[in-house]
C-alpha cells in the first residue's frame, strides 16, 4: 500500500469515528431533554441519598465500635494495674503466719536473759517485715480502746468490759490485720470486744 492510500484510509477512518461521535452526542442531548432522563436523575439522587444514609450508618457503627474499644482498653488497663498491686496476695497470705510466729518468738525471747539471741532475732524480724512492707504489705493499726467496726475488724469473742470506757470497743487484739497495696484488706484483725 502506498502512502496516499494509507492517508486516504486513515482519513476515512477518522471521518467514520467523527460521525459515530456526533451521533452519540446527539443521542445524549436528546436523552437529556426527555422525561425519562428526569426520572433517571431522580433515581440517581435517590441512590445518592441511600448511599449517604448507609455511609452515616457505617460511620455511626464505626464510632460506637471505636468507643467500645477505648472503654475496653481503659478497663483492661485498670484491671492490669489492680493485678500488679495484688499479684503477691497469695504469697503474702502464706507468709503472714510466719510473721505472727516471729512476733510470738520475739515476745518470748525478750523474757529470756540472752540479749544476743534477742538482738539476732530482732534483726531477722525487722528485715522480714521491711521486705514485706516493700512489697506493699501494711499492718493495720488496731489497739485497745478503739471503736469496733465490723467492716474493718473480725470479732472473735465478746467479754465483759473491764471498765465502762471499753463497752462496745476493742478490749484485746488476738491477731494483727494487714492490707496489701494500701487499700485491700487481706487479713482482718481478730479482736475481742467488750460488752
Amino acid at each position: 500500500m502506498s502512502k496516499d492510500e494509507k492517508n486516504k484510509s486513515q482519513e476515512n477512518l477518522k471521518d467514520q469515528v467523527e460521525e459515530i461521535l456526533d451521533e452519540a452526542i446527539e443521542k445524549a442531548e436528546e436523552n437529556q431533554a426527555t422525561p425519562e432522563n428526569k426520572e433517571t436523575d431522580e433515581n440517581a439522587s435517590d441512590k445518592q441519598e441511600d448511599l449517604r444514609e448507609e455511609l452515616e450508618k457505617e460511620k455511626d457503627k464505626f464510632l460506637r465500635l471505636f468507643a467500645e474499644f477505648e472503654n475496653y482498653k481503659k478497663r483492661t488497663s485498670k484491671e492490669r494495674v489492680e493485678l500488679f498491686k495484688t499479684a503477691g496476695q497469695d504469697i503474702m497470705l502464706s507468709l503472714l503466719p510466719v510473721l505472727d510466729d516471729f512476733d510470738r518468738a520475739l515476745a518470748e525471747i525478750s523474757k529470756a536473759e540472752d540479749k544476743n539471741l534477742l538482738k539476732g532475732v530482732e534483726l531477722i524480724h525487722t528485715k522480714f517485715k521491711d521486705t514485706l512492707r516493700a512489697k506493699g504489705l501494711e499492718e493495720m493499726e488496731v489497739k485497745q480502746g478503739d471503736a469496733f467496726d465490723a467492716d474493718l475488724h473480725e470479732a472473735v469473742t465478746q467479754i465483759p468490759a473491764p471498765n465502762d470506757d471499753l463497752k462496745g470497743k476493742i478490749v484485746d487484739v488476738v491477731e494483727k490485720g494487714y492490707r496489701l497495696g494500701g487499700e485491700r484488706i487481706i487479713r482482718y484483725p481478730k479482736v475481742v470486744t467488750g460488752k
